[in-house]
């Protein structure tokens, strides 16, 4: 296929709000993708689609997403058919109630699932254009199980190509700065903060710490003589923290301070004066319901919202992520002086209290704001134009085990952070029986998160709420911790203690995933070929 007939898209799914960008073949330049019904656009500000749905009937997948939800009013009142923020609780261990709709319960991944597909559909029938290259972004600190229930949701879609790509990577590429500029991106959206250190253009050639992605062979084919482009992911660090935890704050200040409920409306009307303050000292939001006579008048100033931060140790939190990255750059002889540009990606970004807190790390005339919405989608496009990427891997992987000294169970890592991937060799374990006659080997692996203590994830009343335990322990997502997935090798015949019987081949793909293969060293058979972790059942 030629350059000329590819239609490449970015969807950059937030948990506020999503934005779609598409390259212009006429301009050579990526363009934000404005899909009606769909998108909202206020002021200076690029089209935005809430993240939001309204389930009208679960068993049949009929929902309502983006600005039409605002749009009927169907954000403002406590319903089970409403979700936002749902983004936050796909792949993660949620505590609390889940909504059961036409005798369907209802998971966040369904919500996400019905979300993309319906966007994508509405897409295809405005611009009549059907991609043939899409490139999803994510947070830096997602686990495995967000990867894989994402790259899942593509299977059914008509899409050649699909990749996924660091969000805070797609916006140093989206900014469009010079070559060999060394970047940091802060990227702070409604769910997230993701804090990455990116070189621009390092020699393809050179030793490096990260992989190579060969992205769009198939589709730019053997002719393209475009020089090839490098972006090499140097740092990173992230953590649940984001615009919607600010705004949950804001309702919690109104609950104390005016006994107003916590309800979706208040979380609306908490989320327009937080936008307020961005661009002005004082904010007030009236509400009044002329059939319930319900009113609220909500008023907030710049001091008073910076307090609250401060009494949620916002700042700290900021600070330590900042910490982590700088960290990293000095282990490989990189000062923040050095440092061409800070690039500020991400609603959260132009709250004035956080552009002062960057200003404390970096000179003013450093710090670009420009694209704080855009910048994400725009940069992945430029995957599909010869850019390629170097990375490593942000969380370890290893197995679990029964820990005597501290009487509990602990785990090993068998893949640390920092390994580059795809990974040229295979990480190599053996395992015997451990009783007479044992029909099979049973084995837990698990995603270790960073060791800035695990997030817990649960609901407070009917919203979403993601907290950090600062317990010095890491976060652990466990790949196949259920019945019938903790068994990677039934024996035939049985096991018996005293000798090797199988052996393990672990490795990372281009993909982020961690897979697995099983020899049965007994009768030299292969129990499992390049297996998902994450899929084993």
């Amino acid at each position: 296929m030629s350059k000329t007939g590819i239609v490449s898209y970015a969807i950059d799914f937030g948990t506020s709000n999503t934005v779609i960008a598409r390259w212009n073949l006429a301009t050579e330049q990526p363009e934000t993708v404005k899909v009606p019904g769909l998108s909202q656009q206020i002021g200076e500000n690029p089209p935005l689609i809430p993240s939001l749905v309204y389930v009208e009937d679960a068993r049949q997948g009929k929902v309502v997403l983006g600005q039409a939800v605002r749009d009927r009013g169907l954000d403002l009142s406590k319903d089970p058919r409403f979700f936002r923020s749902f983004k936050r609780g796909i792949g993660a261990q949620i505590q609390g109630f889940l909504p059961e709709l036409e005798e369907t319960t209802v998971t966040f991944e369904q919500v996400g699932e019905w979300f993309l597909q319906d966007l994508l559909l509405q897409l295809k029938a405005q611009t009549q254009e059907n991609p043939n290259s899409l490139i999803l972004t994510v947070p830096v600190d997602s686990f495995e199980a967000y990867r894989l229930w994402l790259s899942q949701v593509c299977q059914s879609w008509s899409v050649e190509q699909v990749r996924m790509l660091d969000e805070p990577t797609a916006a140093a590429l989206g900014y469009g700065t010079a070559e060999g500029d060394l970047l940091l991106v802060v990227d702070f959206g409604g769910g997230t903060l993701d804090i990455s250190l990116v070189q621009l253009n390092i020699d393809s050639r050179a030793e490096a710490q990260g992989f190579i992605l060969k992205w769009g062979e198939k589709l730019l084919g053997n002719n393209s003589k475009q020089k090839t482009k490098t972006a090499r992911v140097l740092a990173k660090a992230g953590q649940n923290l984001g615009g919607s935890d600010l705004d949950n704050w804001l309702v919690d200040y109104f609950v104390e301070t005016q006994g107003l409920p916590k309800s979706p409306l208040t979380t609306r009307l908490a989320e327009r004066l937080k936008i307020q303050l961005s661009s002005q000292l004082q904010a007030t939001e009236v509400y009044f319901n002329d059939e319930t006579f319900e009113s609220y008048e909500l008023e907030l100033d710049r001091d008073r919202f910076e307090s609250i931060l401060q009494k949620q140790q916002f700042f700290e939190q900021l600070d330590e992520l900042m910490t982590q990255v700088l960290q990293q750059g000095r282990r490989q002889g990189i000062e923040s002086k050095d440092i061409d540009a800070v690039l500020l990606v991400g609603g959260t970004v132009q709250i004035p209290a956080v552009q002062n807190w960057v200003q404390q790390y970096f000179d003013k005339d450093k710090i670009h704001s420009s694209r704080p919405f855009e910048a994400i989608a725009a940069g992945a496009l430029q995957l599909t134009q010869g850019f390629e990427i170097k990375d490593f891997l942000y969380h370890s992987y290893g197995i679990r085990y029964w820990n005597k000294r501290k009487n509990s169970h602990s785990w090993h890592p068998i893949i640390k952070t920092g390994q580059p991937y795809p990974m040229s060799n295979r990480v190599e374990l053996t395992l015997g029986a451990s009783v007479e006659d044992q029909p099979s080997i049973e084995l837990i692996i698990g995603e270790l998160g960073a060791e800035t203590g695990a997030t817990e994830v649960y609901f407070d009343g009917d919203r979403l709420v993601t907290r950090s335990l600062d317990n010095g322990s890491s976060a652990v997502r466990s790949l196949n911790d259920s019945d019938g997935a903790r068994t990677i090798a039934r024996l035939n015949p049985s096991g018996n203690p005293g000798s090797d019987r199988v052996k393990l081949q672990f490795w990372v793909d281009d993909e982020r995933f961690l897979r697995l293969n099983v020899e049965d060293l007994l009768v030299q058979e292969n129990l499992l070929e390049n297996q998902i972790v994450a899929q084993l059942s």
